[in-house]
């Protein structure tokens, strides 16, 4: 249930890009959320549609971007996206070890209905 906090956050950076470029409304919101965060975007989805109801998001666009996890191979350094239940490096079995990539939460941009687009806050 922490995804209802986290997209609240989501929305009151988008009115807030919203209100510094006087716009109208919020059109559309690009989000990024990796693998590794244990957020559900369809969770996010559904908060985001109750959350932005009677203000300038409502019936805004929210497209969410997943990042697979990726991991490193200690032995061979190999970097490859980790397999689902699995920790092995494919090229040459041992464990491998987890990078930054698949850790992302960040709102990457914000369209406003006068055109204006806002870039992401990472």
């Amino acid at each position: 249930m922490h995804e209802y906090g986290l997209t609240k956050g989501i929305v009151k950076i988008m009115l807030k890009a919203a209100d510094e470029h006087q716009a109208l409304r919020v059109t559309g919101a690009r989000l990024v959320v990796g693998e590794n965060t244990s957020i559900i975007p369809g969770s996010v989805q559904l908060y985001f549609d109750q959350i932005a109801k009677g203000t300038k998001a409502e019936g805004a666009v929210l497209s969410i971007r997943t990042v697979k996890a990726e991991m490193r191979c200690p032995l061979c350094e190999t970097n490859f996206i980790r397999p689902r239940f699995s920790f092995e490096c494919p090229a040459c079995g041992t464990l491998g070890n987890p990078t930054q990539i698949g850790n992302e939460f960040y709102l990457e941009s914000v369209e406003l209905e006068d055109g204006k687009e806002e870039g992401g806050i990472p």
